[in-house]
């Protein structure tokens, strides 16, 4: 189980790495949109289509990283005043029912890149990107994303991980 869930970390972390590379990207084509645009008057076509998916692939890609840094927003009024077994009890329910969340979207989404794969789906823009490619981020993304919730749920399990981030305190 703690292979399992340094493996996810990993996988994790390289979301991260790769959602950073996005989001470079996706600065250096915005920069070099605005030189094409209006320093050489000319056309930008593709730019603004690559910039959305660049930015909805970071999304759905870094989202795992995101669970694993436990950089989400997150409201623990309710954990700060139940003991360790409410805490407990309540960040399994959260994890069981955001596990089953992510399957289904990547299930979902898995079915949707598969339709747009078979079918070669297109955008109907000028540039005309083959769709499978974007939205290959949502099994994907979805996908990582309901590994790190296993491996957080077996973490809590295992008291490897402290419920919220509470510790238990004396005589819990």
């Amino acid at each position: 189980m703690k292979t399992f869930v340094s493996a996810v970390a990993f996988l994790s972390r390289l979301c991260g790495v790769a959602a950073a590379l996005m989001l470079l990207a996706a600065v250096v084509v915005v920069c070099h949109m605005v030189v094409v645009r209006y320093v050489l008057q000319e056309s930008t076509f593709w730019q603004t289509e690559l910039v959305t998916y660049l930015l909805i692939a970071t999304t759905f890609i870094g989202s795992p990283y995101v669970l694993l840094t436990r950089g989400h927003v997150n409201v623990d009024l309710l954990p700060m005043y139940l003991g360790h077994r409410g805490r407990m009890a309540l960040a399994m329910f959260a994890s069981v029912v955001a596990l089953a969340f992510c399957l289904v979207a990547a299930w979902t989404g898995f079915e949707l890149w598969l339709e747009a794969w078979e079918k070669r789906w297109l955008s109907e823009t000028l540039w005309e990107v083959r769709m499978w490619i974007p939205y290959l981020t949502l099994p994907v993304g979805f996908g990582i994303l309901s590994l790190q919730y296993l491996a957080d749920i077996f973490s809590l399990i295992g008291g490897h991980e402290a419920p919220f981030g509470l510790a238990a305190e004396e005589g819990e």
